[in-house]
């Protein structure tokens, strides 16, 4: 299965609340990352349930002519990783070993290849120290970060991470970001990302997808579509725009809108 992603007139949602409402995004190569950005409630994990095959939809989703809808389930698994925002459950399982399973789970590597691999994710991500720690044993932060070299390793077409640096410090904000781009470029996978840390997103990001309402406010490369009006449409905020003393585009937020206005 190669070639873009096609998101085509998606519309999800729960019960008789619709969530996502005819969305269409421009075609995704391989390599790229997406941040998927908006305000509480505006879809974002919602939408990566969908991609993931874990939520009902209607519409078209596809990676060149092949439809998302149309894979058998162990097709699927070895294709698309999702990280979940919730975090690994704690276990008597070595991190190790709680990374293995996901393997064979998914009947993507098996035997030495399994442990080179996991090895070499461990590394990328600094985790060896904790390779035979159990899971109970470690921070939330720790477990993230064993739930997504579980995701990693398998190099997955489709890459999907919800909230990925959540529960980690700013350093590991960073490393976390920069370790998923190298394994995009290096592996040709599809990444999308829901961030809330729009600064993180336009360092890290190809693309930055904005909802809102239902509805895709604006999609395309971070420093044409992250402009004062639509932080103010999509987040209810006084914001500018301006670049750091590296050129580096961040965001300074000065006020939220309307009657929730900050008063000095």
């Amino acid at each position: 299965m190669t070639g873009n992603l096609f998101v085509k007139d998606l519309t999800s949602g729960y019960q008789r609340r619709a969530v996502l409402s005819g969305i269409n995004f421009d075609p995704i190569g391989s390599g790229k990352i997406v941040g998927i950005a908006g305000k509480n409630g505006s879809g974002k994990s919602t939408l990566l349930k969908v991609l993931a095959g874990f939520h009902p939809y209607s519409g078209t989703l596809s990676i060149g002519d092949v439809n998302l809808a149309g894979l058998h389930h162990s097709e699927r698994a070895r294709r698309i990783g999702y990280l979940p925002q919730t975090l690994p459950a704690t276990s008597s399982l070595l991190a190790y070993e709680f990374v293995l399973s996901a393997c064979h789970a998914a009947g993507a590597l098996h035997g030495r290849e399994a442990g080179l691999a996991i090895e070499e994710i461990f590394s990328s991500l600094e985790l060896e120290a904790l390779a035979f720690r159990p899971m109970r044993e470690l921070s939330g932060g720790q477990r993230q970060l064993v739930g997504l070299a579980q995701v990693l390793v398998q190099k997955p077409q489709l890459l999907l991470l919800d909230e990925p640096t959540s529960a980690l410090d700013l350093r590991w904000q960073i490393e976390v970001l920069r370790a998923v781009r190298k394994a995009a470029r290096e592996d040709g996978s599809i990444c999308l990302i829901a961030v809330h840390d729009l600064n993180l997103a336009m360092r890290f990001c190809d693309v930055i997808a904005i909802l809102g309402g239902g509805r895709l406010l604006a999609m395309g490369p971070p420093d044409d579509i992250v402009t004062p009006s639509i932080l103010r449409e999509a987040f209810g905020v006084e914001a500018r725009v301006e670049r750091c003393s590296r050129g580096q585009a961040i965001i300074l937020a000065d006020d939220v809108t309307g009657k929730d206005a900050i008063k000095n």
